[in-house]
C-alpha cells in the first residue's frame, strides 16, 4: 500500500462514456450492492411522443395531428409511429415515397419522472442522453439545458439544482434535420458532393443535407436500403445523482501482453464533488472466477474531473486470440473507490489480453497491409457490416448473435463495421469479443466530402470520436480505427475534386484542407491518445493519406470493376492482387421465404414496381445490371424463381473466385472482406445473410473458400494455378487429388500426391493448361475435381469448368434426395448420378436449415445432411425442393427434383 498523493491526469470536458457490463461483473460486485453512494436510474418509462403542430403547407398524410401518444424509449419517430398503426410496415410493399412527410416534421416526446429528496439534494446531478437524431432541443421543467445536434454524441448535462423533489418533466424537441439544414446548403456558392440523391422530393437533388449532419448517412438511403430519415431517442436516457464521487469511466490499457506477462494499466475518470483522500483499488477475476486485487493507492483528489493511472502486472496471462487461432479468455477488471472506508461508486469492464499491430513493411512490390495479433499475422477473412436495421433502436442482441455467429460459422475472422451507418451497440462489441471476430472500425462518414473546412464541424466530430473510442476502447476485438469511408478516393478520382477546382479553386483548398485537418490530424490525435495503441487509418480505402490511394501496391483496396462496370466479368477479380482487399462485391436477391414476407406472388417480376422498390442500386433499375451477370455466365432465367436463384448462383460463385485469389496470394495480400454480410431490410443487395438471418449461397460458400486449410484452383485463359491456403499456425499432412471426370462420372484421369501444408502460408501445387487436363475431352461435358484431405481438417474441393455454364451440356436433373425422421430430428441424404453444380435445398414456407447448402455433387456421391425446424418430418418431406443448375438451364422450369418417401 502506497499512501503518498499521486498526480491526477486532467481531462477536458466531461463526454468520457461508460457501459456498465452487469452480466459479467454480477458476482464480483455483489458484496459491495449495498455500498453504492452512486443512485442511477434509466429514464425509459412514461414517454409520449407527438408531432409538432404543422405549419402552412406541411403534409399530415396520416392525420395524426398534434395528439400526444406512447412512446417507446429508446425508439424513432418511425417505429412509434408503425407502433400505433399509423403508417404502413416500412419493409412490405412500397410505401417509402408516402412515409417522406415524417423526416420533414418536427416531434417532441416527454415524460414524467420522480426525484427523491436524497437525490435532488446531492451535490452532482447529471442528466445523460445516449443517443439524440438529431437535432435535438432539450427541456427540463420548462428549462432548456441542452442543443444537440450530434446523433453519435453522449449528451451530458448537470442537473443539480434544476431538479424537483417529486415529479420532474423532461422534453425533447426534434427538428427535421432537411430543414433545419437545407437554407444553408442552397446558399452555397458552390456545394461539396454528397451521397445519393431523394427520388421522392423531400430535398432537392442538387442540395443534399446528408454530409452536414452528424447522423446516421444510411438513413438518407443507400444502393442496397430506403430512404427513411428518421428522428428519435434511440439510445439509453439515465439520471445519475452523487455526493463524494463517481467513477465515471474505466481504461484498461494494454501496455505490454506477451506469453510470459501482461503489463496493464487501469485509468479510472473520476468525477470528485467532495475533496479529500481516497483509496482506489482495482480488482481482477481472471477468466476462471478467482478473483484478486491487482492494485490500490491512496491520494488526495481535488473537485473536478481527472485520471487516476495504476499500473499492475499479470503473470503467464491467457491471451484472447481471433476465432481459428486460439480461445477467446476474458478478464474482468473493476475500480472500486472509496472515502472513510465506505465504497462511493465502483465501475467494471471486460477485456482480452492480446497484443495487435498494424504491419506496414516495406518490400519490392511497395508496402505490406496485415494484422498482427500475439506475434501472429492473421490473414483477414470476413465482410464489411452496415446496420441491421433501419431503426437502429429496435435492433435486438440475438440478432446481433445470430449474424456474427453466422460470420463464425462460415470462418470468417473479421468484419469492417461500415462508416455509412452508426457506431453499435456494446452487445456487438460484446458478441465479438466473446466469438474471436476482429473488428474493423470506420468513423461515421459514408462517402461524399464532409464540411470539415468549419472548425465547428470538426470540434463536434472530435467530441463524438472521443466518446465513441472511450466507449470501445477496452474490447479486444477492435483492431483498427479507421477515418471514413471512400471519401479519399471519391475527391481524387471520381471527379468530387476536379469539379470543385474547377469552379471555386480557393474553396476547393479549404475543403481539402478541412479533410485533412480532419482525418489525418484530429482523429488521428483521438485515436493516439484515447485508443490504447490501437492503430488509425485515415480512410478506407486508402495508403495513409500517399499521393495515390486505391493500388495494389500498398494501402487497402476496394475493387468495384467487377459489378460497377459491366464490361468487366467475375474473372476480372483475378486481374488485381491487392495488399488487402477490403471492399469488393456482387448483388444477389435473397431467398423466397424473405421475399413472400415483403413482396406478393402476383407482383414477383423482375421489372414489376414491387420489387423495383426493394431494388436500391440504380435507383430501382439494379435488376438490369444483375441480369447481365447472370447472362455471362448462365444464359437467360425463365421466370422470377429463376432469376433469384441464379443470381445467388452467380454471387457465390464470383465472390469465391475473389476470395480464392487473395488467399492464394499470401503474404503479399492479407485480408478479404467481402461487401457485405448482413442486411438493412429485406431486398436485393450484396450481403450473405439477409435481414431475416437466413443464409444465401454465398455464406454456404464462404464457409468453404474460408475454411482454415482449403484448396484454391483458379483458371485464368486457359491455365488452372492450384494452391493449398493454411490459417494454422503448425504444419499439416494429407493428401491432394486431382481427377478428370465427363458429366456422368466417368474418370478420365485421377492423380494423388502427399502434401505436407505449411502453417500460415498458401503453397503452390501446381498448373496445367486445359489441353493438359482436358486431352481431347469435350469441355462443355468435361470437369477437373480438385480436393485436398488434411488431417484434423474438413476436406476441401474445388471443381474447375472449362466453358460458361450455358454451354455446358448438363445431365437432366440428377439429384434424388431422401428426407428421415429420427429421434434428432430430420436427416436429409443426397445422391446423385451426374454432376449437380448449385444444389440449393429449400422448403417453401418452413423455415428449415440444412447443415450445408449450394452443394455440388459428384455422380455417385452421397451426403447426409442434418436438418434443423420445428416443423414435422411429413411436412418436410412435402415441402422439400431442390434445384439444380440442370434444371435452371433445362425445359421445362418444373424439373426440379424431389423428395421420395
Amino acid at each position: 500500500m502506497h499512501t503518498r498523493s499521486i498526480p491526477v491526469t486532467p481531462v477536458q470536458g466531461t463526454r468520457s462514456l461508460f457501459v456498465l457490463r452487469a452480466l459479467c461483473f454480477i458476482a464480483l460486485f455483489a458484496a459491495l450492492a449495498g455500498a453504492q453512494a452512486v443512485e442511477q436510474r434509466q429514464l425509459d418509462q412514461g414517454w409520449e411522443f407527438r408531432r409538432i403542430s404543422a405549419g402552412a403547407g406541411d403534409e399530415d398524410p396520416a392525420g395524426i395531428g398534434s395528439a400526444w401518444r406512447p412512446a417507446s424509449m429508446p425508439g424513432t419517430v418511425h417505429t412509434d409511429l408503425l407502433a400505433h398503426g399509423l403508417i404502413p410496415d416500412p419493409y412490405v410493399g412500397a410505401p417509402e415515397a408516402g412515409l417522406q412527410w415524417i423526416g420533414l416534421a418536427d416531434w417532441e416526446y416527454r415524460t414524467t419522472f420522480q426525484v427523491s429528496g436524497n437525490m435532488r439534494r446531492a451535490a452532482r446531478s447529471e442528466l445523460a442522453f445516449e443517443g439524440l437524431d438529431t437535432f435535438a432541443e432539450v427541456f427540463l421543467n420548462d428549462e432548456k439545458v441542452l442543443d444537440a445536434d450530434n446523433a453519435f454524441r453522449t449528451w451530458r448535462i448537470p442537473v443539480q439544482g434544476r431538479l424537483r423533489e417529486g415529479a420532474n418533466e423532461l422534453r425533447v424537441v426534434l427538428r427535421s434535420p432537411i430543414r433545419r439544414l437545407l437554407p444553408g446548403v442552397q446558399a452555397m456558392p458552390h456545394r461539396i458532393a454528397g451521397n445519393y440523391p431523394s427520388p421522392y422530393g423531400d430535398e432537392p437533388k442538387d442540395a443534399m443535407t446528408a454530409n452536414f449532419a452528424r447522423k446516421p448517412g444510411y438513413h438518407y438511403g443507400w444502393d442496397w436500403g430506403p430512404r427513411y430519415v428518421t428522428a428519435g431517442i434511440w439510445r439509453a436516457v439515465r439520471l445519475t445523482s452523487w455526493d463524494v464521487a463517481r467513477v465515471q469511466d474505466l481504461q484498461v490499457r494494454q501496455d505490454h501482453v506477451a506469453g510470459d506477462v501482461a503489463e496493464l494499466t487501469a485509468i479510472p475518470t473520476v468525477d470528485v464533488a467532495r475533496p479529500g483522500r481516497y483509496r482506489v483499488r482495482v480488482w481482477q477475476t481472471s477468466p476462471d472466477g478467482r478473483r484478486t486485487l491487482a492494485s490500490e493507492r491512496e491520494l488526495e483528489l481535488s473537485p473536478g474531473i481527472g485520471r487516476v493511472p495504476l499500473s499492475f502486472r499479470i503473470r503467464h496471462p491467457q491471451r484472447w486470440y481471433p476465432v481459428g487461432y486460439g480461445a477467446q479468455p476474458l478478464y474482468a477488471f473493476a475500480v472500486e473507490l472509496a472515502q472513510g472506508g465506505k465504497v462511493v461508486d465502483t465501475r467494471s469492464v471486460r477485456t482480452g489480453l492480446r497484443s495487435v499491430e498494424l504491419r506496414r513493411e516495406r518490400d519490392v512490390a511497395g508496402r505490406s497491409f496485415a494484422f498482427v495479433v500475439n506475434g501472429i499475422p492473421v490473414f483477414a477473412k470476413g465482410a464489411n457490416s452496415i446496420p441491421f436495421d433501419m431503426f437502429p433502436s429496435r435492433v435486438t442482441p440475438a440478432q446481433l448473435r445470430r449474424v456474427l455467429q453466422s460470420a463464425v460459422d462460415a470462418n470468417m475472422n473479421m468484419v469492417r463495421s461500415w462508416g455509412g451507418g452508426y457506431y453499435e451497440s456494446d452487445a456487438f462489441y460484446d458478441i465479438a469479443d466473446e466469438l474471436g471476430l476482429l473488428v474493423w472500425q470506420d468513423f461515421m462518414f459514408g462517402g461524399g466530402m464532409q464540411p470539415a473546412y468549419d472548425p465547428g464541424f470538426r470540434a463536434n466530430v472530435v467530441a463524438e470520436a472521443e466518446d465513441q473510442v472511450r466507449r470501445l476502447r477496452n474490447h479486444p476485438s477492435i483492431v483498427l480505427w479507421c477515418g471514413n469511408n471512400e471519401e479519399e478516393i471519391a475527391w481524387k478520382y471520381w471527379g468530387h475534386g476536379k469539379a470543385l477546382k474547377d469552379a471555386d479553386p480557393a474553396f476547393a483548398a479549404r475543403v481539402w484542407d478541412g479533410y485533412v485537418q480532419l482525418f489525418d490530424r484530429d482523429l488521428r490525435r483521438v485515436v493516439a491518445e484515447e485508443a490504447g495503441g490501437i492503430a488509425y487509418w485515415p480512410s478506407s480505402p486508402s495508403d495513409d493519406m500517399a499521393e495515390a490511394a486505391n493500388t495494389p501496391a500498398s494501402g487497402d483496396m476496394h475493387y468495384w470493376e467487377v459489378w460497377g462496370n459491366p464490361a468487366r466479368p467475375p474473372s476480372a477479380y483475378l486481374d488485381v492482387t491487392p495488399r488487402f482487399m477490403s471492399e469488393y462485391g456482387l448483388q444477389a436477391w435473397p431467398v423466397r421465404r424473405t421475399i413472400d414476407r415483403v413482396i406478393g406472388s402476383d407482383e414477383q417480376r423482375i421489372d414489376s414496381p414491387l420489387v423495383e422498390a426493394h431494388q436500391k442500386f440504380l435507383a430501382g433499375k439494379g435488376n438490369e445490371r444483375l441480369l447481365h451477370y447472370i447472362r455471362m455466365e448462365f444464359g437467360e432465367p425463365r421466370d422470377f424463381d429463376d432469376f433469384v436463384y441464379l443470381s445467388q448462383v452467380m454471387q457465390a460463385e464470383g465472390i469465391g473466385l475473389a476470395a480464392r485469389h487473395h488467399r492464394a496470394s499470401r503474404p503479399h495480400t492479407m485480408g478479404s472482406l467481402y461487401w457485405q454480410l448482413n442486411d438493412v431490410w429485406p431486398g436485393a443487395s450484396w450481403s450473405g445473410v439477409d435481414w431475416f438471418g437466413r443464409w444465401k449461397a454465398l455464406q454456404f460458400h464462404a464457409r468453404r473458400f474460408f475454411a482454415p486449410v482449403a484448396v484454391s484452383a483458379l483458371r485464368k485463359d486457359g491455365r488452372t494455378t492450384v494452391s493449398a491456403v493454411s490459417d494454422r499456425t503448425v504444419p499439416r499432412r494429407g493428401e491432394w487429388r486431382l481427377r478428370v471426370m465427363d458429366l456422368r462420372g466417368r474418370v478420365l484421369r485421377d492423380e494423388r500426391k502427399a502434401i505436407e501444408v505449411a502453417p500460415l502460408s498458401s503453397m503452390r501445387l501446381s498448373a496445367y493448361d486445359d489441353a493438359d487436363l482436358l486431352a481431347g475431352a469435350d469441355p462443355a461435358r468435361t470437369v477437373a475435381v480438385f480436393d485436398l484431405s488434411v488431417e484434423g481438417e474438413p476436406p476441401s474441393r474445388q471443381v474447375v469448368y472449362f466453358t460458361e455454364a450455358r454451354n455446358i451440356a448438363w445431365p437432366a436433373s440428377a439429384v434424388r434426395a431422401e428426407l428421415h425422421a429420427d429421434r434428432r430430428g430430420a436427416r436429409l441424404e443426397l445422391t446423385a448420378d451426374a454432376v449437380a453444380r448449385a444444389v440449393w435445398i429449400d422448403f417453401g414456407e418452413f423455415d428449415a436449415e440444412p447443415a450445408d447448402n449450394a452443394l455440388t455433387l459428384l455422380p455417385g456421391e452421397r451426403v447426409a445432411l442434418r436438418v434443423s425446424s420445428d416443423a414435422e418430418p411429413d411436412a418436410l418431406r412435402r415441402a422439400l425442393r431442390i434445384t439444380t443448375l440442370a434444371d435452371a438451364l433445362s425445359e421445362p422450369s418444373s424439373s426440379r427434383s424431389t423428395a421420395t418417401p
